[in-house]
C-alpha cells in the first residue's frame, strides 16, 4: 500500500478557487449554504437545522483528514475568501475509480464554478491518484448537476433503478463517468 496522497491533505488552485482542507472558521460559511432548504432537496443529507449540525459535519471531515482517508475539500471563493461549497472524491484505490459528489451554494450556480472545481478535481485524480475512472451519480430530476457532469466532460452510462435510499424513500440515480484516456486537462 503506497503512503496516503492526503497526507498532508493537498491544496488545489484554480483562476478563481481554492480547494483545501476546511477549517473551524469556515463553521458559518458552511452553515449558511447547507442551513439551505432548496439547496439540500437534492441531497443525500438533510438541510442543517442548527450550527451544531453543522459543528458535526465539519468533525466528520476533520476525522478523515486526521486518518488521511481523503475528506471533502472546502471550495473556496478566492475573491470572497469564502468557503461556498464542497467537493469530495471517494477512493477505491484497490481498484482505481473514485466517485464524485459536490455541493456549491445556490448564490454561485450558473457562473461556471462547479465546473472548475470538477475539472481540476479530474486533473488531481487521473494525475495524482492515477485513477481509471471517476463516476458520480444524482437523482433524475437534478437538471442542474447532470448538466454540470455533462459540461466536465462525463458520460450517462444509465439510470440506476431504486439504488438509493435516501430520505426514508428508495430513488432511481443517473450516473455518469469520466475515463483517464477521454481527459483533456
Amino acid at each position: 500500500m503506497q503512503e496516503s496522497p492526503f497526507i498532508p491533505f493537498p491544496v488545489l488552485e484554480t483562476e478563481r478557487l481554492l480547494l483545501r482542507q476546511m477549517k473551524r472558521e469556515d463553521l458559518q460559511d458552511v452553515y449558511d449554504y447547507a442551513s439551505d432548504p432548496d439547496l439540500t432537496t437534492f441531497l443525500t443529507w438533510e438541510t442543517h437545522e442548527t450550527i451544531a449540525d453543522t459543528e458535526a459535519f465539519m468533525e466528520f471531515l476533520f476525522a478523515q483528514y486526521k486518518k488521511g482517508t481523503g475528506g471533502a475539500w472546502a471550495i473556496v471563493w478566492k475573491k470572497k475568501n469564502r468557503v461556498i461549497g464542497t467537493i469530495d472524491l471517494n477512493w477505491n484505490q484497490k481498484h482505481y475509480f473514485a466517485e464524485l459528489a459536490y455541493v456549491l451554494s445556490r448564490e454561485y450556480w450558473r457562473k461556471g464554478i462547479g465546473t472548475e472545481a470538477v475539472r481540476e478535481i479530474f486533473r488531481f485524480g487521473f494525475e495524482e491518484l492515477k485513477l481509471e475512472r471517476i463516476y458520480a451519480r444524482c437523482r433524475p430530476d437534478n437538471i442542474a448537476s447532470y448538466k454540470l457532469m455533462e459540461k466536465s466532460g462525463m458520460t450517462y452510462e444509465g439510470t440506476l433503478r431504486k439504488s438509493m435510499q435516501r430520505k426514508g424513500k428508495q430513488e432511481d440515480l443517473k450516473i455518469y463517468s469520466i475515463l483517464k484516456e477521454e481527459f483533456k486537462g
